[in-house]
């Protein structure tokens, strides 16, 4: 693809990239160091909300007034039909508004905040980045690069990913020959500016990927430093399964009148996905998922746990007992979570464990099955857990191992979702307490003294099982 061949965009008249008389022109923005603390000063952004409607036909990329190197980077990659989301945020990011994206995992939002910039780039002599896209994850933060080069309209277009847990010559390298695109964590991003190896001084376009969740883990003083270092002309998008308080305080402060995109279906979850939960007592988990595995047959299968020592645990069990098992998570170093994850997408891995948070950026369409060996503690978990199978629109199964006394967690999940989700059975699998029935007392003999009430004991944990199951 020559860059000569890229028409003028007709939706909007300013595009990214100027010639490098300009570069000297462009706006900088605050210094790192700066520490300064966000305030709620200052009138709220207005936010426009957009719904589109359910019931809005398919729409081709052909009929989306891209350029013509863009759409043929798309046909290249297999795309023919844009998603709800895609159609929805394109067009109003293609006209430089910025844009509040609210979405289930799992649409297509990637190229959705992807594509609107690349159809604006333009070859120029600087040396950039021009775009910044920040993910909360190293795995969300690849998988967002391997878009950028598998879309790029231009041999001339660089993407550059950076994150930390991964050596600093290559990024240092590629940041020396000049980028156009720049895709990763906040807390490496940050650590660039600070040694002077990144500079956003020309950024025109700026991404928040999966807001919220970085803000759960802590990156909104980051995050707030490197919007402080882009310009103020700059077009941002920000892109969220939820909008909570913090995330309107954000786009309060650095976004311009955005365009709020709601495409959250009202049930939370994919209609799909078949949702379906099994009790068992803890200690026959690992028995229970044996069976379940040898009766679904899954062709991928993503195994959710709570915490980083138990998915090595049950990676060892399983590896006794089966083959193409591996198991993810941050204290794993990172060439190996790149393996593993590579494995994965190309389907030479069938089994994978993981943990909440090395989850993200799983976008694998080959999963076909879901199996939440642990509840998610955190209810919004569960929808981001079982959105990994379902891709797309394809069919999926989520299963859940419900132990006796999460009951009531599991009616929360269900009244987050809107759903009652279906009890699956195995034989012999059935947990259950067995209740002890007193005898009613002879007459005349003295009635039997009343059990002692069990008391909590502070650092003990005392199980309560829940009428739900």
């Amino acid at each position: 693809m020559e860059s000569e061949a890229i028409p003028p965009n007709a939706d909007h008249d300013e595009n990214f990239g100027f010639p490098a008389d300009d570069a000297a022109d462009a706006p900088s923005g605050e210094e790192v160091g700066d520490e300064s603390s966000y305030t709620d000063d200052g009138p709220e952004a207005s936010i426009a909300e957009v719904s589109p409607a359910d019931d809005e036909p398919l729409t081709l990329y052909s009929d989306m007034n891209l350029n013509r190197p863009l759409m043929d980077a798309i046909r290249q990659a297999g795309y023919t039909h844009a998603t709800p989301v895609q159609a929805a945020v394109i067009p109003v990011a293609m006209r430089g508004q910025d844009v509040i994206g609210q979405a289930q995992t799992g649409t297509g939002k990637t190229a959705a905040f992807l594509l609107p910039f690349m159809n604006r780039w333009r070859p120029h002599k600087l040396k950039g980045p021009i775009a910044v896209v920040m993910c909360p994850t190293r795995e969300l933060a690849m998988q967002v690069a391997g878009e950028g080069i598998k879309l790029a309209p231009s041999k001339l277009f660089r993407t550059v990913p950076v994150y930390g847990g991964a050596g600093m010559g290559k990024q240092l390298d590629l940041l020396g020959r000049g980028c156009d695109l720049v895709v990763g964590t906040p807390g490496r991003m940050l650590d660039h500016l600070r040694r002077g190896t990144l500079n956003l001084d020309h950024v025109k376009y700026v991404v928040l990927d999966e807001a919220d969740r970085m803000l759960d883990i802590g990156f909104r003083p980051d995050i707030e430093r490197i919007l402080r270092r882009c310009p103020e002309s700059r077009q941002t998008l920000l892109m969220s399964a939820t909008v909570p308080e913090p995330i309107k305080k954000l786009v309060s402060r650095y976004m311009r009148d955005p365009i709020h995109m709601n495409m959250t279906p009202k049930v939370v979850t994919v209609d799909k996905i078949r949702q379906a939960f099994i009790t068992v007592d803890d200690e026959r988990k690992f028995e229970l998922l044996l069976k379940v595995i040898e009766r679904e047959q899954p062709r991928q299968c993503l195994i959710f746990v709570e915490r980083k020592r138990w998915a090595d645990n049950l990676h060892k069990k399983m590896s006794r007992s089966l083959a193409s098992v591996a198991a993810i998570h941050g204290d794993l170093p990172q060439k190996q979570r790149e393996k593993i994850m590579g494995d994965f997408r190309s389907g030479k891995l069938k089994f994978m464990i993981a943990t909440d948070v090395a989850s993200r950026g799983i976008d694998v369409s080959g999963i076909s099955h879901v199996i939440n060996y642990d509840l998610p503690m955190d209810i919004e978990n569960y929808v981001h857990r079982i959105g990994r199978t379902g891709r797309i629109g394809r069919d999926g199964v989520a299963i859940a191992f419900v132990t006796p006394e999460q009951g009531g967690h599991l009616t929360d999940i269900e009244m987050t979702i809107n759903k009652l989700i279906d009890e699956d059975r195995i034989d012999g699998f059935e947990a259950h307490v067995t209740r002890k029935v007193r005898e009613r007392p002879a007459q005349g003999a003295e009635p039997e003294a009343p059990p002692p009430v069990r008391k909590a004991v502070f650092g003990k944990s005392v199980k309560k099982y829940s009428s739900r199951l």
